[in-house]
């Protein structure tokens, strides 16, 4: 599989011309010589000046210490790269590819006893245990946070002929390969074709423990190909958990009972691999809950050998979860006979039962297994019931509960909140995120492209961790989860906004048009809806904001800057779908948004022909404005005529949705202002002043199909009177008069 290096620097970005393909082991190397080992070298590595915090990199997930230490140094053509037993063969690998990447043409891997004579030509790598005397004596005083995932480097230039030396030191295998992806996005472009690492110091663990996915949607689940994309993904984002509970695979929930066939367990296992290469936790989750009888002992003898099946395939994290069944009936008889009749304390008995004895029985006998995770039936509110205080009082301690917030899709998740639920569950609950999915009905048509946003900083002191639920479109999924990574890591300095370029521009390789690109288009998938009306995330904030200043400038006279300005934005919104589509972009990203990205350069087109033909008005060009209009009405209609094929979601193959609400809003107004045009338009009528000019006027409401989402001019009878109307939660005004 070709995987992309993606840089963390947007302004000193430059993407790697051709993908490098993932090696799960160290590649071949070139052995060194038997000169005295480094350590004596590294120190003479002298300190150097702070330098001040505008000049320090861009690392995402944000480290909670990072800070400049002096000039950058180079990377020079041959690099020795210092391992040994204990250093991690993923981080290895991955650091061999990395120095490949940027510049290095022959790394040579060796141990700390048989390091070549030092020399201020040969760039140096220390990777492996923080603890190790070499990598110890480098680090100096930045220290690896003694914790799990924990990690330190270190970039350290030479004096008196010693080379120059980065120290990348880790509190366990983990760590060693965090530190290696922080370094990923040290490198920067030097003069010509030469490779820079910043010279900083980093001491950096991630917040909470578990941080990543859930691929928990309805609808069609992701393939094997694009599973192993987002292992690679979340190896570059610091993620450590991906939960397989796709709804519709008919193993996980329906024929839970049958062993999955040949075909399916290879990819699975295949599956498993890549993520531990990537430091992932693969967690196989299994739910039984619409047919189980919890009381038969075959029926628990048919899940133990389900999760035995994924424990030989390499799986240590197991998952249960109980959500969206019924707790009103039973799926025997034999349950009514021995957790008494259906209900939620009823319930709760028997779904306990079965957790506690796959803990106990299960988990606990088999070495390295994690705890068991589980998600209950009533997964989405603060609200004490008889079945929460059932897993309160007799749920083992050590399974870990999922909670999705006071909703399904919770437009914020507080504090206070968080520690209630873990007061109601009597543990720390972990986090099923339902954002960015699009699996229900208020997400129809829909890309989820807005920021991760909304979490309070300071959850890592409530949580046990955050798993986000993506989209059934998987590249696309990136920038949310991205975000969702970034909070995990170190959310009391997360910025949902400095995030989302970044994520944009890890999207594009670092590519700048790209980027930009991408944020345009996003802005107009940048809705975010819950299960009631109200969204938790506008629609095309910067849009909005370009159009609202439009219409003021507009209003208040100066016409042209109006004009000049608007149209430069939506000239922008026209070209964005090429500029994705141009080749920086992950390509995966643009098949999942093909259908949006069809219909974003056609509404793009349509708002330029609408400004262009309010400016031909203002000019005096009515036969031209009335041409560019009726072109505009014409690329509405090819754009809302664009369909999502091949349809991946439950809700099938509909108009995807672009700047819903703010672009079609402005469409709508400025037609409406070109048929005011010439009988008394003001701008007081023009922002929904029903009071007319004639003496004579009549308010009344325009018949059914006339408003110009239909693609066509309203008809207007004799007389003349203002009529108003309301599209897009905006109040247009049309008068009529004697054409």
């Amino acid at each position: 599989m070709r995987r992309r290096i993606a840089r963390g620097t947007p302004a000193a970005a430059v993407a790697v011309a051709a993908a490098l393909a993932l090696s799960n082991s160290a590649p071949s190397t070139s052995a060194s010589g038997n000169s005295a080992p480094l350590p004596a070298a590294a120190t003479q590595l002298a300190p150097a000046p702070q330098l001040a915090a505008a000049d320090l990199p861009a690392v995402f997930p944000t480290p909670q210490s990072l800070a400049r230490s002096g000039d950058d140094i180079a990377v020079t053509d041959r690099v020795v790269v210092v391992t040994d037993a204990r250093t991690d063969t993923s981080a290895k690998a991955r650091l061999v590819e990395y120095l490949t990447a940027h510049g290095a043409a022959r790394v040579d891997v060796t141990d700390p006893l048989h390091t070549p004579k030092p020399s201020p030509h040969l760039l140096t790598v220390l990777l492996g245990p923080a603890q190790r005397p070499d990598i110890a004596r480098t680090l100096g005083r930045t220290r690896a946070p003694d914790r799990t995932d924990g990690y330190a480097v270190s970039v350290r230039p030479g004096r008196h002929g010693a080379p120059d030396v980065v120290a990348l030191g880790g509190h366990d295998g983990a760590g060693q390969f965090y530190a290696v992806q922080t370094l990923r996005q040290l490198f920067h472009r030097a003069a010509g074709k030469r490779w820079k690492v910043s010279n900083v110091q980093v001491s950096d663990h991630p917040s909470m423990a578990l941080r990543g996915t859930i691929e928990g949607f309805y609808g069609q689940p992701w393939t094997h190909a694009e599973r192993l994309d987002q292992m690679d993904f979340y190896g570059d984002i610091k993620a450590n958990t991906y939960v397989y509970a796709p709804k519709d695979d008919p193993y996980h929930r329906g024929k839970w009972r049958d062993p999955y066939p040949a075909d399916k367990l290879n990819e699975l296992g295949a599956l498993v691999g890549r993520a531990a290469a990537n430091h992932v936790r693969f967690t196989f989750a299994v739910s039984p809950g619409e047919s189980i009888c919890y009381s038969d002992p075959a029926d628990r003898t048919a899940l133990t050998a389900k999760l035995q099946a994924m424990y030989d395939l390499g799986t240590r994290a197991f998952s249960i979860p109980l959500d969206d069944i019924s707790y009103t009936k039973w799926n025997c008889d034999a349950d009514l006979t021995t957790y008494g009749a259906p209900g939620r304390s009823a319930a709760a008995a028997a779904q306990v039962d079965l957790l506690n004895d796959l803990q106990r029985n299960f988990i606990a006998t088999h070495e390295g297994a994690q705890p068991l995770q589980m998600v209950p039936t009533e997964y989405g509110d603060l609200t004490d019931t008889a079945y929460k205080q059932k897993l309160r009082a007799s749920l083992d301690p050590a399974v870990v509960v999922m909670w999705t917030g006071t909703d399904v899709v919770p437009p914020s998740i507080t504090n206070t909140q968080a520690d209630a639920a873990s007061q109601l569950f009597g543990r720390k609950v972990f986090v099923w995120d339902n954002y960015p999915v699009n699996d229900y009905g208020n997400t129809s048509g829909r890309l989820l492209l807005a920021p991760y946003d909304k979490r309070e900083a300071g959850l890592s002191d409530h949580l046990s961790g955050i798993v986000a639920n993506p989209m059934n479109q998987p590249y696309a999924s990136k920038v949310a989860v991205f975000g969702a990574a970034d909070f995990a890591w170190n959310d009391r300095a997360y910025q949902a906004a400095t995030n989302w370029q970044r994520a944009m521009s890890y999207l594009a390789g670092g590519n700048t048009a790209a980027t930009e690109a991408l944020l345009t288009f996003g802005d107009l998938e940048h809705l975010a809806p819950t299960f009631g009306a109200t969204p938790w995330q506008s629609q095309a904030p910067r849009l909005s904001a370009h159009v609202t200043r439009f219409w003021t400038t507009w209003d208040d006279g100066d016409r042209e800057n109006a004009v000049r300005e608007l149209r430069r934005y939506a000239r922008g919104v026209e070209r964005s779908a090429a500029t994705i589509r141009g080749g920086a972009v992950q390509k995966g990203f643009t098949t999942d948004a093909a259908p949006w990205l069809d219909a974003t350069q056609l509404w793009g087109s349509a708002a330029v022909k609408m400004i262009d033909a309010l400016s031909a008005r203002d000019h005096g060009d009515q036969p031209g404005s009335d041409k560019l209009a009726a072109e505009s009405r014409s690329l509405q209609a090819q754009a809302r005529a664009v369909r999502t094929v091949p349809a991946r979601n439950t809700w099938g193959e509909v108009a995807p949705k672009v700047g819903d609400g703010v672009l079609d809003s402005f469409l709508v107004q400025a037609d409406s202002r070109l048929t005011l045009w010439g009988c008394g338009e003001s701008s007081a009528r023009a922002r929904g002043d029903t009071r007319s000019t004639s003496s004579a006027s009549t308010v009344r409401r325009p018949p059914a199909g006339t408003a110009a989402f239909a693609g066509s001019r309203p008809s207007w009878r004799m007389g003349t009177a203002v009529d108003s109307r309301t599209v897009g939660g905006s109040t247009m005004v049309a008068c009529e008069k004697n054409w």
